[in-house]
């Protein structure tokens, strides 16, 4: 259908680029709607009755109907199928069912991820209508009553999530982070801590995630101990920021593991302890120690680190030499690697996509609540995660190989 063009290039039905947009995803929709259609009829061609007529065939279009996609609204008119065949073992009718578009499907799984983000940017259930009417060009099939029933869903999805059984997972590696967005939590200077993994296969996935104090030994050992509960063995390496809460706990819960000190977390760390005037030196320098080649130039470079600024200002030399060890522990791991484990940026990176960080003034209702609504953002971000570089070294790592300075040594004798 064509539409008229304004000077500005826009449509009665919004801008020019939308409509054809929402126009490429409808004809997508239709050809993906024709060849399941037509998938279905030629292999089930040899099913016929006495007569030799075919029970699977074609039957017009069912009525047109309207899905919200990522693209906007799309008019959808469906092939139908007329099957004849009986289920034996219950006498009724078989059907044909979409596994692209359901019968009952008014929304693309896409439109759902805006929703909790919506709510954490604090609109209550009656704004969602013209909420998305501004950002898809239409809210069919998003009645308030719906939203409600969503956002308790989301909350039971959190419950059964904290509560699964992680025994059939090995996390190699693990981050750990206390991250602060802007929501009402529970108790005063709360924040959502966060544990993320990666998997034998180099695949990221998020562990845990719950209300709790960062600073607070007993709020991460609380979580720690409940992932160990669930069936979570020893990472080989723990990757965080200076929260000595969470070293603690996990020296109590996870003590076979090894710690990598967050290099970001401390680089902020180390320059709120210097003059403004040396602090872009210094971060110069710290560079040169998290980037050196090997374990040896980045000795050399917190040895020249501590020269340069130790006699000024020994409280800031201070935080990167008594955690020296930690800091440079990614080094006994493989190459590929350590690009990932410098730092905790796949948790800082998936909360900055989602855009947590904004302003809530209503509408996230209970902590609880507001608490689904960032498990659904991150569980929705997680879709997209890629697997670590050299996602194939994560096994021999988890086996007991020996990496010096990123290099395969040898495979140590199992104990």
């Amino acid at each position: 259908m064509l539409s008229v063009v304004n000077a500005d290039g826009s449509t009665e039905s919004g801008s020019l680029i939308d409509e054809i947009v929402r126009e490429g995803a409808r004809r997508m929709l239709a050809a993906a709607l024709e060849a399941e259609v037509n998938q279905y009829i030629v292999e089930l061609a040899a099913e016929t009755d006495e007569r030799g007529h075919r029970l699977v065939v074609r039957n017009g279009r069912h009525r047109s109907r309207t899905v919200v996609t990522a693209a906007g609204p799309v008019e959808v008119t469906a092939p139908r199928v007329n099957d004849r065949r009986v289920d034996e073992s219950t006498g009724e009718r078989k059907r044909f069912s979409s596994k692209i578009l359901a019968p009952w499907c008014r929304r693309s799984p896409k439109v759902s991820e805006v929703l909790p983000l919506l709510y954490l940017h604090g609109l209550s259930s009656g704004d969602f209508v013209p909420a998305l009417e501004q950002f898809l060009g239409s809210a069919a099939g998003l009645s308030p009553a719906t939203v409600t029933r969503l956002t308790k869903q989301w909350g039971d999805d959190h419950a059964v999530f904290q509560a699964r059984d992680l025994s059939d997972r090995d996390f190699v590696y693990v981050w750990a982070d206390g991250v602060y967005p802007k929501i009402r939590l529970g108790r005063a200077h709360s924040c959502v801590l966060v544990l993320l993994g990666v998997r034998l296969d180099g695949t990221k996935e998020l562990i845990a995630l719950a209300e709790g104090l960062r600073e607070s030994t007993e709020s991460w050992a609380d979580l720690l101990r409940d992932c160990r509960r669930r069936g979570v063995r020893d990472p080989e390496l723990v990757v965080g920021d200076g929260a000595t809460g969470l070293w603690r706990a996990l020296a109590e819960v996870f003590p076979a593991d090894r710690h990598q000190r967050c290099g970001v977390h401390k680089s902020r760390n180390v320059t709120n302890a210097l003059p403004k005037s040396a602090q872009p030196g210094a971060l110069k320098a710290m560079q040169e120690i998290y980037n050196a080649e090997d374990r040896a130039h980045a000795e050399h470079a917190v040895e020249a680190f501590a020269k340069t600024y130790g006699a000024k200002w020994p409280k800031a030399v201070a935080k990167i030499t008594a955690d020296a060890d930690e800091l440079l522990a990614f080094y006994d791991f493989p190459a590929e690697h350590w690009i990932h484990l410098r730092t905790t940026n796949p948790i800082e990176s998936t909360f900055s996509t989602v855009e947590l960080r904004t302003k809530v003034t209503r509408g996230a209702g209970s902590p609880a609540a507001a608490l689904a609504m960032v498990f659904k953002l991150v569980e929705s971000a997680q879709e997209r995660w890629r697997a670590i570089t050299g996602a194939h070294l994560v096994a021999l790592v988890r086996s007991g190989a020996r990496f010096e300075n990123g290099i395969l040594a040898e495979r140590e004798a199992a104990a």
